[in-house]
């Protein structure tokens, strides 16, 4: 069995394409390959251009591979659903392409994947990882968002990608309760889940509890690290997810709150998974400087337990 280290743009700060201190998207895939990774996802829509031939070129001048594409943009607005099926359509349309990762045995779904999360809601924003203060959709806004995830991942699964859905602090589907109703309403047959070892945690869930809990349908995994010092900090102010990001709420693996060997121990001694983890460690992209530095650190501490 093998369970491969990848990456994410978001270790560069790379979460929201207008902001204007975003790294170039040659940098990160230069440093991607120096940290040690053997692929990396695509990012946020727009982020690394369209064009099949640009970026297949840098791809293989620095020997890496795409683990996953991403949809994070509204999923509950009835306005944006047909922009969010262009996305799908165009990000698949690219990642299909490209030369195809190793499908471990027992891997259920082979990479890329198109991980799809909820975002672009103040009113949960700045509840993150509130579960007591958050609130919720109403009964016909949650069927409608779910009818949209289902249409996204049928989408999706027409250009043979599988869809995975990606609970997310700071969207509207975070909680326990939510994760729950999401696994309820979604079939395993329509999508599968990226659970995040680091919102799970973020948002009051054990990650190891909840990482055998949904085995049956955990087709992809992000992992991160929490400071708890500043995570402490940041909830206890009046502040968007990605500003406690900023202010160092992530953490290089290995160095933070959660226990990584128990992870690795339930990954391989229980649910038996195969395949990719993704190494993500939000931050603002003025601080790109100890990127580098940082994610080889999290690589380093991740093969020491014996991923690949």
């Amino acid at each position: 069995m093998a369970i491969h280290i990848t990456g994410a743009p978001c270790c560069w700060g790379v979460d929201d394409v207008k902001n204007p201190y975003l790294p170039p998207w040659q940098k990160v895939l230069y440093e991607a390959e120096q940290a040690g990774y053997k692929a990396i996802e695509l990012g946020p829509y727009g982020y690394l251009p369209l064009d099949i031939d640009v970026v297949s070129e840098e791809l293989a001048k620095n020997n890496i591979g795409i683990v996953a594409g991403t949809i994070f943009d509204d999923l509950l607005d009835e306005g944006n659903y047909e922009n969010v099926l262009h996305q799908v359509d165009d990000i698949c349309g690219i990642i299909t392409k490209l030369p195809k990762l190793p499908t471990e045995p027992g891997q259920r779904y082979p990479a890329p994947y198109l991980t799809v999360m909820d975002w672009g809601h103040d009113e949960r924003d700045y509840n993150a990882g509130h579960s007591d203060r958050a609130p919720r959709l109403s009964a016909e806004d949650w069927n409608r968002m779910m009818s949209h995830i289902k249409g996204i991942a049928e989408k999706a699964a027409s250009w043979g990608v599988r869809a995975v859905v990606h609970p997310h602090a700071g969207g509207y589907i975070e909680f326990a309760d939510e994760i729950d109703k999401l696994a309820r309403d979604i079939p395993k047959e329509v999508a599968g889940l990226c659970l995040d070892t680091g919102h799970l945690r973020y948002s009051g869930m054990d990650p190891v509890t909840w990482l055998r809990k949904y085995a049956d349908r955990l087709d992809y995994i992000h992992f991160k690290d929490i400071d708890e010092k500043v995570y402490n900090e940041v909830l206890s102010e009046h502040i968007r997810f990605f500003e406690g990001c900023g202010k160092g709420s992530m953490c290089p693996i290995g160095t933070g709150m959660l226990d990584y060997p128990a992870i690795y121990k339930v990954l391989t001694e229980e649910i038996h998974y195969n395949g990719y983890i993704t190494v993500e460690q939000e931050r603002d992209p003025r601080n790109v400087a100890t990127s580098l530095r940082d994610v080889k650190a999290s690589c380093d501490y991740l093969h020491s337990l014996g991923f690949e």
